[in-house]
């Protein structure tokens, strides 16, 4: 990942909800993703950003469904416009915010059906973040000789001869 933030003049005005449509349609195609790592990091960094511009606010701490090393995990909940969103809290969250409890189950956020390219795109130029494309790697080559599998019938002796060169 590189992380290269622009000049201002690159990155485009958008209002809190266009923002969190994107947010919300990269969210959800993380959860799939072969390499979900960027897209987090641009939800990360696109939450963090509208929360020092006041897109955004902290609403406070609720227990996290998936727990990741520990029996219980606290995540903070931020709203967005008409969405809301789960980050692992800081240090500081856990002395400011309430802790609401355990996640509702009836609070959805609304459908949206912004393409993911256009919501990469988008939060890219609002945090001036770049994917790097990672390269594929090449498995390493067997240096051992294929030999085609011999069979025998039951009770025959396996012939050797060919391993012995």
């Amino acid at each position: 990942m590189k992380e290269t933030r622009g000049n201002n003049h690159n990155q485009k005005s958008y209002s809190a909800d266009d923002l969190a449509e994107a947010i919300y349609s990269v969210n959800r195609h993380a959860k799939t993703a072969s390499n979900p790592k960027f897209l987090y990091h641009l939800k990360k960094c696109s939450l963090t950003k509208m929360l020092e511009e006041g897109k955004a606010r902290k609403i406070g701490l609720q227990f996290s469904d998936h727990p990741h090393h520990s029996f219980q995990q606290s995540d903070v909940l931020i709203e967005c416009g008409k969405y809301t969103f789960h980050i692992p809290p800081c240090k500081g969250d856990f002395d400011q915010l309430p802790h609401l409890g355990h996640l509702s189950k009836n609070v959805r956020n609304p459908a949206s059906r912004i393409p993911l390219s256009k919501a990469k795109k988008r939060l890219m130029l609002y945090t001036g973040i770049k994917e790097e494309k990672e390269e594929p790697r090449n498995k390493p080559q067997s240096t051992r000789k294929y030999y085609k599998p011999t069979f025998t019938r039951l009770g025959e002796s396996y012939p050797y001869t060919e391993w012995k060169k």
